[in-house]
């Protein structure tokens, strides 16, 4: 099968860019799998395992997919008019009322059913790229791993409750002064912040620490930064909402939505057995399980069907902006 994937940012990701980075371990994967893999994406990409097909701004998508392409997928707005069987992953969450295609694929459970859908394929990680995760290394402090300056991320409960618990606390993603999104000061000794890190100092950062500490706000489309951190045997310490009970089982992490209970199971990490986790990051979120969950709805939609039972569309409900916690 050949496979077109496309995606509106450059490709390799050299920091953040969630998106490009799923996008780089399917193309792999699929290659490795003996597949034909091109990727349609902005000029100054490069990639060594799949043909760059660099994306012309002036044109429409669906003239720059070639005749040979056998399935299209979108990791953005799905082009009109595309002349191939195609899916859209959506990576992100939508307003209340917001319609999708019906041959979209969510990217957990929940954000599926909270869209409306019933087809979700979860991410996987490229085992390659993380390397040793050092298990048997000292390790001291836990980590934040998120872009700060969101609120819905909750670097400031994250500070607090690392405090509580008697630890540091590393957060890469974010500086002590944020005066982007309004004057954010966190004046907290406890705390060592690290900016927006590159791949190469996230994982020195991941091979050192006691765990991941992730309090969002917000209902988590997946959480990349979740099965990075336990790839490296770090348990995983988040609220409840969106994907993430999805992601951790009660032996690899603890959820919770109160700050007191959090602050108790950050203090008990070290009954978290570091193998243990590693290896049920390896077996449940690998780039090749992926891969063949995507080739499979290829298959689907390249023999005429849908993905999904109907289009499916956001139930119009309003969310708080930020879900509050209990102490």
């Amino acid at each position: 099968m050949h496979v077109l994937i496309e995606c509106d940012q450059k490709i390799p990701a050299l920091k953040y860019g969630g998106t490009e980075r799923v996008v780089w371990w399917l193309a792999k994967a699929l290659d490795r799998l003996g597949h034909q893999v091109s990727l349609l994406v902005p000029e100054g990409s490069s990639c060594p395992f799949a043909t760059i097909i660099p994306r012309d701004p002036e044109r429409s998508v669906a003239e720059q997919i070639p005749d040979h392409i056998d399935v299209v997928h979108f990791n953005g707005a799905v082009a009109p008019d595309c002349p191939k069987p195609y899916l859209v992953t959506f990576h992100g969450n939508a307003g209340p009322g917001h319609r999708f295609d019906q041959n979209t694929v969510f990217i957990s459970a929940n954000q599926a059913e909270r869209c409306g859908g019933d087809f979700y394929i979860h991410h996987g990680l490229d085992i390659e790229d993380y390397g040793d995760p050092a298990l048997s290394q000292p390790r001291q402090n836990i980590m934040f791993l998120a872009k700060a300056a969101w609120r819905v991320k909750n670097v400031k409960g994250a500070i607090r409750m690392a405090r509580a618990a008697g630890v540091g606390i590393d957060v890469a993603g974010g500086t002590r002064l944020n005066l982007k999104m309004g004057f954010r000061f966190t004046a907290d000794r406890n705390a060592h912040f690290h900016g927006m890190v590159d791949q190469t100092r996230k994982l020195e950062m991941l091979r050192s620490t006691e765990g991941l500490i992730f309090p969002v706000l917000w209902h988590e489309p997946f959480g990349l930064a979740v099965i990075e951190a336990m790839y490296f045997g770090n348990p995983a310490f988040t609220t409840p909402w969106g994907s993430l009970t999805e992601l951790i089982p009660n032996d690899v992490g603890f959820c919770s939505d109160s700050e007191s209970e959090l602050v108790e199971a950050i203090k008990n990490r070290s009954q978290y057995n570091r193998q243990h986790i590693h290896q049920y990051v390896c077996d449940q979120f690998n780039n090749e399980r992926m891969a063949k969950d995507y080739l499979a709805a290829y298959e689907t939609v390249a023999n005429g069907q849908a993905l999904n039972g109907q289009p499916p569309i956001k139930p119009a409900l309003i969310e708080p902006k930020r879900f509050p916690m209990r102490p």
